[in-house]
This record gives structure tokens, C-alpha cells and sequence, in this order.
């Protein structure tokens, strides 16, 4: 068998196990296992399943930790994959040698501020279980090209930079499930680049990832996909909770695509029951298309709740945002906003005590720039500037939507406001306050105003 301490490993947590636990994977049966102990080592132990065939590592029930002394990952894990997910695109040996490599059981604390967990190289079916990865730089590493990696029951947390990256890889086929992401500095889940598609973030708690001070520290969050050159797609965030604190910088989840018009490099992304909250912003979307943002619960965001920039096709539907006061902060911004968007719809949603917009502009949701926009159906109490503020924008159509305040508040200055050059907008069949403005205020060029109910 490949018990480390029968090749020599101390496990003692002094001696430098390196030498013993790389002789473990090369001359052992292909299973690296680590009873209870510290194992210190130094450099990487490198399980290279092209050359040595089927590989895992195995710890005995989370007794065992392995302590990473030196820079780069602890366990690096290599194949030699080239194709997709596809069946026909294999080459024999993937299935032959190389396929499923597991980890599971144990702990890798890092020691040196370079160390890392675990990367992921050229794997196929790569699964990470039942492991605790601490005080890393990089907790899961993943490079170059991976399909259908699992990550299941695992503790990321308090790592220097990011829990689980994906940097600048060919990516497909992802499931993140039933773990904790947490205090982690840059991000708890972060894509750099690459070509990534087919991932399902759900079920876990990914919360409290700020403290980066490190260039680009306003790029951070929980779940941070950044790619200016690359391509997000295909992503599902669902059932998880997703919170930080109000002076975080960044957002619960933020997603940057490629500066481009259309917007192509983000697409067919569902973020839908998650509670997301205690952030400057909660979400933050850069030239994304085709967005689904539905049944969540979001609270809390310092400077707002929903950023959506030059974006297409973004459907935002029962959804509640609302503010969270806590010991620490009396009062959050909160509302949604819409610049520079096109085709998006806002449908069935609940906003209270939203603060977003100053006297002159802004709403609990504003639009600016923006054309072919549907805000319907919604619950929209306690503005403290307007419901809905529409400037410089085209063929908006509001309609069905609730705009009161509480009796003697006094805050609201209109329930709707249309400025700006826009034309075709429509307003009608809305429920609506009078403000210290007025109720609906555009002038005739701007919009159609028809049928709304004033009280």
C-alpha cells in the first residue's frame, strides 16, 4: 500500500515529509494515504496520473494535514486531456489511466504566502471531497484545461487571495456543492479569462471574501468572474448564501465581460434563489446577455443592490430587495439600477426603504441610457426619492406596478419621473402616491401616460 509512513513520513509535523510522501505516490499502488498526522513539506507533490496511471489521495477521516511549507500547491494534480466533455473526443489512455482523480480526508494549511492547496492540470473528473484548505494563496487551482471537476463537502477558507480560481483555463462542466467559501481575501470563487462554460454553483455558503489590499482590490467578492478577453457562460448560482459586510468593497457576486457592443463574452447565466447580501453592491453585471436573475432575497447593499451596465436581455423577476439595518451601520442605499441597457425586463419584484438617487435623479430603480425596458408588476414602497426614475431613455413600458409610501413619511418626491430625450415610453396601469413633486411627472414628449390609479 502507499502509506506514507511506510515510506519513510514522519507525520510528525517537524521533519520534512517531501521525499517520503513523493517516493508514496511513484512507488506506491497509486493511493497516497495519510494517517493521522502533520505532514510538513516543501515543494509539491506532483501525482502525474499520465505517467503513473490512476492516482488519488486519501487522509484518514480528517485526521491527517498536510502543512505546505514552500511556494506553489501542495498536491498538484496532472493528466494530459486535450479533448471536450464529448465521448469521441478521448483518447484511450484518459479512460485507461487517468480519469477520477479524488482527494478527500484531509487538511492543507499553508505556510509559506505562496503556498497553495491543490491545481488542477489537463484533468478529467478531478473530485475534491470532505477537505479543509486554509491560509493558501489560492485554495483550488485550476490551469490550462479541466472537465467535469467536483468539488463537494469541503471547507475553503481564510485563503490570502482566492478559494476556488479558474485561471485563465479551458473550463467545462463544473459542479460546486454543499461547501463553505469563506475569508477569503480576493474572492471566494473567481474566474480570470479562459473559455469557461456548464458551471453549477449551488448550495453552499460562500461568505465574508474581502480584505484584498492588492492591486484590483475593488474587483472582489464571493463569486468574481472577470473576463475581458474571455468568455462566462452557461453559469447557474443558485440556493446558496452569499453575504459579506457593508464596507467590502466589490460585490456578493460580480460578473465583468468584454467591452463590446453586443455584449457576447457573458451569457446564459441564472442566478436564482440565493440570499445575497451586506456588500457595496450585491450584483454587479458588465456587458452581460441573457441573464436570469429570479427568486432571490437581497438586502443590504451599501452603494446599491443591482448594477446592471451595458447589458442585454437581463430578466429580473421575484425578487425582494430590501435594507438591513444593523449595529454597524444604520441605514444601506439600496435599489436597482440600469445603465446603458437594452431588452431587459423587471417583473414581479418587492423593494422597500430603497434610498438609491439624490434630489435631482434617481429612484428605487433607475434607468438611464437605456431602450425597450418593461418594469411591471412590482412592489415599489418607501422610496425616499422617486419609484422610478427613467432619464434619456426609449420605449420603457411601466406598467402595473404599486409606488406608495407610509402615511406621514413624506420622503417620496414622485411615485415616477421621466426626463431626459427619450420618447416612446408608456405608463400605464400603475397604483400610485402623490409625492412632494407631484405623482408622475414627464412631459408629453417623453412618454404616454394613461390609465394609472392616483391616491
Amino acid at each position: 500500500m502507499s502509506l506514507a509512513k511506510n515510506f519513510g513520513a514522519a507525520g510528525d509535523g517537524k521533519a520534512d515529509d517531501t521525499d517520503a510522501l513523493q517516493h508514496a505516490v511513484v512507488g506506491g499502488d497509486g493511493v497516497l494515504e495519510l494517517s493521522k498526522g502533520t505532514y510538513r513539506i516543501t515543494r509539491p507533490i506532483v501525482l502525474d496520473a499520465s505517467k503513473h496511471g490512476y492516482l488519488g489521495v486519501r487522509g484518514e477521516q480528517g485526521t491527517a494535514r498536510i502543512v505546505m511549507a514552500g511556494a506553489g500547491p501542495a498536491l498538484q494534480i496532472i493528466g494530459d486531456h486535450q479533448g471536450t466533455a464529448t465521448p469521441d473526443s478521448f483518447r484511450p489512455e484518459t479512460w485507461d489511466r487517468e480519469r477520477m482523480p479524488i482527494v478527500t480526508g484531509l487538511e492543507i494549511l499553508g505556510e509559506h504566502p505562496e503556498a497553495d492547496g491543490i491545481q488542477l492540470r489537463r484533468t478529467m473528473q478531478a473530485t475534491i471531497q470532505n477537505v479543509l484548505i486554509r491560509r493558501c494563496r489560492y485554495g483550488i487551482h485550476l490551469v490550462e484545461r479541466n472537465r467535469n471537476f467536483v468539488l463537494n463537502a469541503a471547507h475553503i477558507y481564510d485563503c490570502h487571495d482566492t478559494g476556488v480560481f479558474f485561471d485563465q483555463c479551458n473550463l467545462h462542466q463544473v459542479i460546486i456543492a454543499a461547501s463553505h467559501i469563506s475569508y477569503c481575501k480576493r474572492a471566494g470563487i473567481r474566474q480570470l479569462n479562459g473559455d469557461v462554460h456548464n458551471i453549477q454553483i449551488t448550495g453552499n455558503d460562500i461568505e465574508y471574501n474581502s480584505g484584498y489590499e492588492g492591486p484590483g482590490q475593488e474587483l472582489s467578492g464571493e463569486i468574481v468572474l472577470e473576463a475581458p478577453e474571455g468568455i462566462i457562460s452557461e453559469y447557474t448560482i443558485a440556493s446558496n448564501t452569499i453575504q459579506a459586510t457593508l464596507d467590502a468593497p466589490g460585490a456578493n457576486v460580480m460578473i465583468l465581460g468584454k467591452a463590446e457592443d453586443p455584449p457576447s463574452g457573458i451569457r446564459l447565466v441564472a442566478i436564482t434563489g440565493n440570499v445575497l447580501g451586506s456588500r457595496d453592491r450585491n450584483i454587479l453585471i458588465d456587458y452581460g446577455s441573457r441573464i436570469s436573475i429570479t427568486g432571490n432575497t437581497i438586502y443590504g447593499g451599501q452603494r446599491l443592490n443591482c448594477e446592471f451596465r451595458n447589458s442585454r436581455f437581463i430578466t429580473f423577476g421575484s425578487n425582494s430587495c430590501f435594507s438591513r439595518p444593523a449595529s454597524y451601520a444604520s441605514e444601506t442605499t439600496d435599489g436597482i439600477l440600469l445603465d446603458k441597457c437594452v431588452g431587459c425586463s423587471l417583473v414581479g419584484n418587492v423593494l422597500n426603504d430603497c434610498r438609491l438617487g439624490n434630489e435631482e435623479t434617481g429612484g428605487s430603480i433607475t434607468v438611464r441610457d437605456s431602450q425597450n425596458i418593461a418594469i411591471s408588476a412590482s412592489q415599489i414602497l418607501n422610496p425616499h426619492f422617486r419609484g422610478i426614475d427613467v432619464v434619456n431613455s426609449t420605449r420603457c413600458n411601466i406598467s402595473g406596478n404599486s409606488i406608495h409610501e407610509d402615511e406621514g413619511t413624506g420622503r417620496m418626491l414622485a411615485a415616477i419621473r421621466i426626463t431626459g430625450e427619450g420618447t416612446g415610453n408608456w405608463v400605464h396601469g400603475n397604483s400610485v402616491s402623490v409625492g412632494t413633486d407631484g405623482d408622475i411627472e414627464c412631459q408629453e414628449r417623453n412618454a404616454r401616460v394613461e390609465g394609472n390609479y392616483v391616491s
